[in-house]
Parts: structure tokens; sequence; C-alpha cells
């Protein structure tokens, strides 16, 4: 009982707090905001899709360690069963 509270505490706890994650990032890439702005100041029909691209390529590096570790511990905390 007291493990199943946990985690549904934890659960309520981290689904809280990836529904505030996108009200904090808004303001994290003031860097590549102030690209764009630049270059949209030099030419009207500047294509931003190359940039974003590049954004997610770099955002998907993240998920693929933390998938890779999330999986290794899974396989190492679960072992399989034998078969008799």
């Amino acid at each position: 009982m007291k493990k199943t509270f946990f985690a549904a505490a934890f659960t309520l706890f981290l689904g809280v707090m990836l529904s505030l994650a996108p009200l904090a990032a808004q303001a994290q890439c003031s860097m590549c905001k102030s690209q764009v702005e630049a270059a949209r100041q030099e030419r009207d029909d500047y294509d931003v899709a190359g940039l974003n691209k590049g954004i997610l390529y770099i955002m998907t590096v993240p998920y693929i360690l933390m998938g890779a570790v999330g999986y290794f511990w899974y396989r190492r905390t679960h072992p399989k069963a034998v078969k008799a």
C-alpha cells in the first residue's frame, strides 16, 4: 500500500512538473530568437525551417540517452523469469 501511494504521488508530481515545463521553456532560447530576428531584419523572406530542424536534432539526443538509461535500468531491475 505504501509503495503504491509513493508511486502515485511521484507520478502526480512528475505530471504537474511536466505540464508546467512549457511555461518555463518559452524564455529559454534567447540565442535562437535573436538570430531569427536579426535574419528577418536583413531579409523579409527568411526561412526558419533549417533552424527548426537543427533544434529538433539537438533536442533528440538527450531523449535517446534517457531512453537508453531507462531501458537498461529496467532490464537490470526486472530479470527474465526462468522457464521450468
